[in-house]
């Protein structure tokens, strides 16, 4: 998902301005917050999004300092005429927008109830850690520049949001039997739909590109968490590169099948953590924590089985669009996705490496996750369609 909750108390930000505002910082104060924006401009340049900013901040420093950084977003991207659809989701979720009125800096102390010396720590703070960012690979039409028209439909809302509800209530239920039957199916009803849009282009002689999105991949297990993320990629036709230092992979593949990949893997791993947590901690017969391999096994047993289920879901709605088609060979115009993906991986990641996994030493671990992922819920078809 783009962006998460705050929770932080924004009491005074969305209060009327104070009548008797505290006295002006000095010029350097405001300079130092010039700086800042200017430092988010750089970022955009390096291949940096707004969420991606605010998730590095959040991971690096503190909520203040992500107050901070949201805040130097709005006030940089408020002078772009033009804005892709997939940053202006981001603003949106964020809550990035222009709060203030007047000076900027008597604002911040009167809402962070702080002085002048603590905006200068933080933006200075701040300013080190934008100014040290890696480049990323360029996944999208920065601020500012062109934005391709994309047809509105290339996504069916309607379907999304059946298939949100459904992995909803397969991460709520406390029966293990009605999440398997709510969620290999979800994967099928994704499948077919992308195999629809595949065809469709194809009919018409449509020319579409990849994407791409980065999605969160936290400590604690990031490996296993970002090996899930792999499998669910795979099986939805796309590509994950995960970038341990930054705690996110980014996923390239054609619209609806990287929000196929973004619903699935949340549901997932939503389903595997409860899974996880409900085994309890673990010891050895010599009363040593073994928990921390057995969590580790389990969430790599549960991405391989995972895994293997999603491929199965995936192989059925093939099977069962190209009998709906008249039996018409679907292996060309999906090869040719996959083409299209590849080439895109390799342009934006020339020197991509294969990472080793690392060795799981808990078996008791690996046979739990991947009873686990057996009852994960991939199931949404049958309910969608009434079959």
């Amino acid at each position: 998902m783009v962006g998460a909750t705050r929770w932080w108390n924004r009491k005074t930000r969305d209060a009327a301005p104070p009548e008797n505002p505290p006295e002006e910082p000095p010029a350097h104060d405001r300079l130092l917050v010039a700086r800042l924006q200017r430092a988010v401009t750089v970022a955009w340049g390096r291949g940096w999004q707004p969420a991606d900013l605010v998730r590095h901040t959040a991971r690096r420093l503190s909520p203040r300092h992500e107050r901070l950084v949201v805040d130097a977003i709005a006030a940089e991207t408020r002078g772009y005429a033009t804005l892709g659809p997939q940053w202006r989701e981001q603003l949106t979720a964020l809550d990035a927008r222009i709060w203030w009125d007047g000076d900027y800096t008597a604002a911040w102390c009167d809402a962070e109830e702080a002085g002048p010396d603590a905006l200068a720590a933080c933006a200075s703070e701040l300013l080190d850690l934008l100014l040290a960012l890696p480049r990323l690979a360029t996944i999208g039409p920065p601020p500012g520049a062109a934005v391709p028209d994309t047809p509105p439909a290339e996504i069916d809302q309607r379907m999304l949001g059946k298939v949100r509800a459904l992995l909803a209530k397969a991460e709520s239920t406390e029966f293990p039997e009605e999440a398997e039957a709510l969620s290999a199916r979800a994967q099928e009803l994704m499948a077919r739909h992308s195999i629809d849009h595949a065809l469709l282009d194809a009919d018409l002689g449509t020319v579409s590109e990849p994407a791409g999105r980065r999605l969160a991949v936290d400590t604690p297990y990031d490996g296993p968490k970002a090996a899930l993320l792999t499998v669910v990629a795979d099986a939805n036709r796309c590509r994950a590169i995960w970038h341990r230092e930054l705690g996110f992979s980014t996923v390239l593949g054609f619209p609806a099948d990287l929000a196929a990949v973004e619903l699935l893997f949340t549901s997932l791993l939503v389903q595997a953590t409860t899974a996880m947590v409900n085994a309890g901690p673990r010891r050895d017969a010599a009363g040593r924590s073994r928990t921390r391999s057995f969590r580790h096994a389990f969430l790599n047993a549960y991405a391989s089985r995972i895994g293997e289920r999603l491929r199965e879901a995936a192989g059925r709605a093939a099977s069962e669009s190209e009998s709906e088609s008249g039996g018409r060979d679907l292996v060309p115009v999906l090869a040719a996705r996959d083409r299209a993906v590849d080439d895109a991986v390799t342009a934006l990641f020339p020197n991509l490496s294969r990472g080793r996994a690392r060795t799981v030493s808990n078996h008791e671990g690996w046979a739990a996750g991947r009873a686990a992922a057996d009852l994960a819920s991939l199931n949404a078809r049958s309910e969608v369609s009434g079959r």
